[in-house]
């Protein structure tokens, strides 16, 4: 279990964390920060004093170093779901946006809703196809019509791909239901890239699918601030709108029971 059993603090904020309409009962769902901040807050000194997220593990690994934050990677989100457990004890989860440094799962971390061995086999070989591909492009003139197509057969190629790792997104909710991402997406645009993997998803996930119950959720940047400028060190920012705004309606669908 990754659940950290700790008492939370008494006061809870209100300001909201994560909301989105749902696909599934049409209404919106709703999660404050509520007992979050605190924890979240600790993480983060901890993170800083550290140097690294690895903390589970007695010798730290360089590739969790806090200093890949900082460097051209920049740095990422970082998120603490405070729950209650079926026996009434309190405590956290925490999670981080996408991948570490290449790495999906890291001991201590809530790990992503797909199955990363089945990731790695069964995207392996079209992602290969569409690095060549580009390889090929880069090596033709900017008005060869040959290249024009290529760049046409490679964007087809990445949307069959995009698709197909979708799919592979099992979204829970807290009425004991699970569905693949596409089917979870509220409204009828297109899934953006990333759609899934960013830390309110995870957190919610995984207290879904191990009798856990919301109570507040928080959620910082951590590192270089990203090249758009929208994002800072030590900054706490709600889930964003454009991504997981539409799929956590249908994830925080029955929590209110």
């Amino acid at each position: 279990m990754m659940m950290e059993l700790i008492d939370l603090p008494g006061e809870h904020d209100p300001t909201i964390a994560c909301r989105g309409a749902c696909a599934r009962c049409g209404g919106e769902h709703v999660l404050p920060v509520g007992p979050a901040r605190e924890p979240a807050l600790a993480l983060f000194a901890r993170m800083e004093r550290e140097g690294r997220i690895d903390f589970d593990s007695g010798e730290p690994d360089p590739r969790f170093s806090t200093g890949y934050l900082f460097g051209e990677a920049r740095g990422q989100m970082f998120g603490v779901l405070a729950v209650r457990d079926g026996k009434g004890r309190t405590g956290v989860l925490k999670a981080f946006s996408g991948q570490y440094n290449s790495v999906w799962e890291v001991d201590g971390w809530v790990p992503p809703l797909l199955d990363v061995k089945r990731f790695r086999a069964d995207t392996f070989e079209g992602e290969q196809r569409i690095k060549a591909m580009g390889r090929e492009i880069a090596g033709l003139p900017s008005d060869s019509p040959v290249r024009r197509v290529l760049i046409y057969k490679r964007k087809k190629a990445s949307q069959v791909l995009m698709g197909a790792i979708h799919a592979m997104f099992r979204l829970p909710n807290f009425r004991g239901e699970q569905l693949p991402l596409p089917l979870a997406v509220h409204g009828e645009t297109g899934v953006p890239t990333g759609t899934g993997d960013c830390c309110a998803p995870k957190l919610l996930g995984y207290a879904a699918l191990h009798g856990l119950t919301p109570l507040g959720m928080a959620e910082f940047y951590f590192g270089r601030t990203n090249r758009s400028g929208s994002r800072e060190h030590g900054k706490f920012y709600p889930s964003c709108l454009d991504k997981c705004g539409r799929i956590l309606g249908f994830m925080l669908c029955g929590m209110e029971a």
